[in-house]
Parts: structure tokens; C-alpha cells; sequence
């Protein structure tokens, strides 16, 4: 496990966490949204990285 991938999967988790935090905020669906995409985002390519899919 590099730093990179931990790097990827602690920024996801904190976007996750925005997300959740957005939502009771009531902020608009859009902003929600794109926050939740990048999040994902994150988590997978980290987890992608763990797993030697990408080099």
C-alpha cells in the first residue's frame, strides 16, 4: 500500500464525510451531488491502486 492510495482513500472519506454534512445543511442537489461524484471518485481510485490495477 503506497501513500498515494492512502492519500486517495482519507481525501474520499472526507468528501464523504461533506456530503453527509451538505445534505443537513440542505444545500442544493447539484453541489451535493458533484461532492458525492469526486468522493467516490477518490475511494475508488485509491482502492483501485491497493488492488495493482493501476501501477
Amino acid at each position: 500500500m503506497t501513500g498515494i492510495s492512502i492519500l486517495l482513500i482519507v481525501v474520499g472519506l472526507f468528501l464523504a464525510g461533506g456530503v453527509f454534512s451538505f445534505v443537513k445543511q440542505g444545500l442544493p442537489r447539484g453541489v451535493v451531488l458533484l461532492l458525492a461524484l469526486s468522493s467516490a471518485m477518490c475511494l475508488l481510485a485509491g482502492v483501485l491502486r491497493i488492488q495493482g490495477v493501476w501501477a
